[in-house]
């Protein structure tokens, strides 16, 4: 599929017209093409998700890495057209099966880790940062391979407070479940 034309507010609709090799996030209508991900954030992705996975094995929550469609927004009796945001977070944690559809997850995920990129930043740090705050996202992480860090947020009173910063060779504790400490030097073994 061609690239979305320009000036027109896109839907999920659209979306699922569109080409699934296609990286394409809408964000309040504006759709945002996205580069694919470098090897070393591949690396660290598999590396968080693997960590999620192990420790949510037999539990209620899941974990779910890109590409993999979060709809923030859509309430129970949209319809596709109705949804004007859609991203696909680098992992994401849900512990409420009911946001859970063939598309993806319908509402705010527990978790969302995003891993940064020279193409991202400004994108993870402010837009993602602001969107996932205001869909009620409770912890949100940022990851920056560069620095081999991670930042953490939890929500609290509708705003996000920094919670927690690790560097390569910390753990750091999951807040929004309860026993989950993750191993950077597993994350950042380069």
């Amino acid at each position: 599929m061609a690239i979305p034309a320009e000036n027109k507010r896109y839907t999920f609709a659209d979306v699922l017209t569109w080409d699934e090799s296609d990286r394409i996030e809408i964000i309040n209508g504006e759709a945002y093409m996205m580069a694919p991900p470098s090897r070393a954030h591949q690396k660290i992705s598999v590396a968080l998700a693997s960590q999620l996975y192990n420790y949510l094995e037999g539990k209620q929550c899941e974990v779910y890495p890109a590409p993999f469609g979060v709809r923030l927004f859509e309430e129970d009796g949209d319809y596709p057209e109705d949804v004007d945001t859609m991203v696909e977070p680098d992992i994401s944690v849900v512990c409420d099966p009911g946001k859970l559809d063939d598309r993806g997850c319908k509402g705010a995920p527990d978790l969302i880790i995003e891993i940064l990129s020279r193409s991202t930043q400004r994108h993870d740090r402010l837009t993602k940062f602001n969107l996932y705050q205001r869909a009620g996202v409770r912890e949100y992480w940022i990851v920056d391979p560069d620095s081999k860090s991670v930042q953490t947020f939890t929500l609290e009173k509708g705003y996000y407070i920094a919670k927690d910063f690790g560097a390569a060779s910390d753990k750091v504790k999951v807040g929004v479940l309860e026993e989950c400490v993750i191993d950077l030097s597993a994350v950042f073994s380069e």
